[in-house]
């Protein structure tokens, strides 16, 4: 399991912050049947943590 987490570990805090997010995001929208737009909250979530 460790060498799973390990690219989340060892990124940037950034990077980790995006991975949390992002995964935050797919988890609220696992139960929706339609699962549009969640490109476009993802590119949000890397904007808001780049700037």
């Amino acid at each position: 399991m460790d060498t799973v987490n390990e690219p989340i570990v060892t990124a940037s805090p950034e990077i980790r912050t995006i991975i949390e997010r992002v995964l935050t995001l797919e988890k609220g929208k696992l139960y929706q049947k339609n699962l549009r737009n969640i490109n476009d909250d993802v590119l949000t979530i890397i904007k808001e943590v780049i700037q």
